[in-house]
């Protein structure tokens, strides 16, 4: 009991502000006598020593990677949406082109039954029963007429104009000196285009004048 008693009265040795480490913020404080600083500021203040602490040219080389890299984010995005820009356009014109195809292929068919129709108009009848059938054929024909031009259907213009092949098929090339050489002078099948897009080539008779004549 004696010995316990003792070491309980041995004397504590006291710890001088001046013996705490320089470096802690916190024995920092104690030695000044200044409340301890929070956790957040210890944070901010040791990130803030660690960036001083950095070389000023590995930061600048840091800083042009993370540039670089950046740009060529960016140039990667915009090849992306050009890419995605030229894929859709061709996407339309892709479909617009089948839509043309296939709308071409329908309407050429009907352009048989108006030639039928006109065929039948040429030799109609002024009276009697004859009148009355003509005059419904004729309403037949107009209505096919309106429909084909509501689809964009559009007769190609011949009679005057200069033999044009692409728009153009020459059944036969005559003697004609009332009208310029190479000049359409008659139409055996009227030719249509829809949209810039030939459904059949106007057959047509050409105009052909010999030297001799152009001479005299």
């Amino acid at each position: 009991m004696a010995k316990g008693k003792e070491q309980a009265d041995e004397p504590v040795e006291d710890i001088q502000a001046d013996d705490l480490p320089e470096e802690d913020p916190l024995f920092s404080a104690v030695r000044e006598g200044l409340p301890p600083p929070r956790e957040d500021d210890l944070i901010e203040s040791q990130a803030a020593e660690e960036v001083e602490a950095q070389d000023p040219e590995a930061m600048m080389a840091l800083l042009q990677e993370a540039q670089h890299q950046a740009e060529e984010y960016l140039d990667g995005w915009q090849r992306a949406r050009a890419e995605f820009a030229n894929y859709k356009k061709r996407n339309e014109r892709d479909q617009q082109e089948s839509y043309a195809r296939a709308a071409g292929s329908i309407l050429t068919r009907y352009l048989t039954v108006q030639d039928d129709l006109e065929r039948a108009l040429k030799d109609r009848q002024a009276e009697g029963d004859g009148k009355a059938w003509a005059e419904g054929i004729e309403l037949i024909y107009r209505k096919l007429t309106a429909l084909l031009e509501a689809e964009g259907v559009e007769p190609i213009k011949a009679i005057g104009e200069r033999f044009d092949p692409n728009f153009h098929e020459a059944l036969s090339y005559e003697e004609n000196h009332e009208v310029d050489d190479g000049c359409v002078i008659d139409v055996v099948q009227q030719g249509y285009i829809l949209k810039d897009r030939v459904l059949r080539p106007a057959l047509v008779r050409v105009a052909r004048s010999t030297g001799d004549e152009n001479n005299g």
